[in-house]
């Protein structure tokens, strides 16, 4: 897409001016900056439990946790939210660690237990809400491991509680391609660098790139399989829940998203979509 270069000129200042190169970035800190958005997931979470409950719920599971950004404004959202976050990787739970939590005030820090656990198989007290967002449960290739999955968070949600996850897809997820999208101090690339439409399977990379021409190569990969909306909701039935709503991101008067979802039964067929679905047991 052409830039003018007045923008083009404000941009390069600006990413100057942040000194920011691949020997004084961190690859998680990025990573927060470019793909998470604790903020809106958190008031996400609430409009949906005010609609399908009636009230807000208090406890939360953050499963593939890793940096525990969403479990941390969960609990600096209300003093009577609880939450646990499920990862398996303790380098990456320590950072959040450091990041997010040890500058807590202590009230507020012990209403968040990290488990270095498999979400698959983890044992803790069941909550009224568990998230699995960033598409992580994809690393769950063969249909049976889905399921498997779906059901054990089904047996760790209370009676009434709702199990969240995202998704995303169109016509350009399946384009063995790249895409640039340039933030404050560096340019994030999602990098889809294999797809193999016979058994959905994707290989997908991060890179971050920097003004000073320095860039951090393949900081995140994601052997995955990039699973339909249809097939999810399949495999959520199957795995018991009882019914299952898709949010459909709306768009802006230029064909983007503009960050607003709403439950329907009717999607695009566009080049990007992302969406959530909630899940009853």
């Amino acid at each position: 897409m052409p830039r003018t270069t007045t923008a083009s000129s404000r941009r390069t200042r600006a990413t100057r001016r942040s000194g920011r190169t691949a020997a004084t970035s961190d690859r998680h800190d990025l990573y927060e900056r470019s793909v998470q958005s604790p903020d809106s997931e958190v008031e996400f979470i609430d409009r949906l439990w005010r609609r399908v409950r009636g009230r807000t719920a208090t406890s939360l599971r953050e499963d593939f946790g890793g940096t525990m950004y969403l479990s941390a404004t969960w609990v600096r959202r209300r003093a009577t939210n609880t939450a646990i976050a499920v990862d398996l990787d303790p380098e990456v739970q320590a950072w959040g660690t450091a990041r997010h939590l040890d500058s807590m005030p202590p009230a507020v820090r012990r209403r968040i237990k990290v488990l270095c656990e498999d979400v698959r198989t983890v044992e803790c007290p069941k909550v009224d809400c568990i998230a699995a967002f960033n598409f992580s449960y994809s690393l769950f290739k063969r249909r049976e491991e889905l399921v498997a999955y779906f059901r054990h968070v089904r047996q760790g949600l209370k009676r009434n509680g709702l199990f969240l996850l995202d998704a995303y897809g169109g016509s350009d997820s399946y384009l063995e391609q790249s895409e640039d999208r340039r933030l404050r101090g560096f340019t994030y690339v999602w990098d889809t660098e294999r797809y193999n439409p016979i058994t959905g399977e994707v290989l997908n990379h991060i890179h971050f790139r920097f003004p000073d021409g320095t860039s951090i190569e393949r900081a995140f990969t994601y052997d995955w399989r990039l699973w339909s909306l249809s097939e999810l909701q399949d495999c959520l039935a199957d795995a018991g829940f009882r019914s299952v709503e898709v949010y459909w991101e709306g768009s802006t008067a230029s064909g983007g998203g503009n960050g607003r979802f709403r439950a329907t039964r009717q999607g695009e067929a566009c080049r990007g979509w992302i969406a959530y679905l909630h899940a009853c047991p």
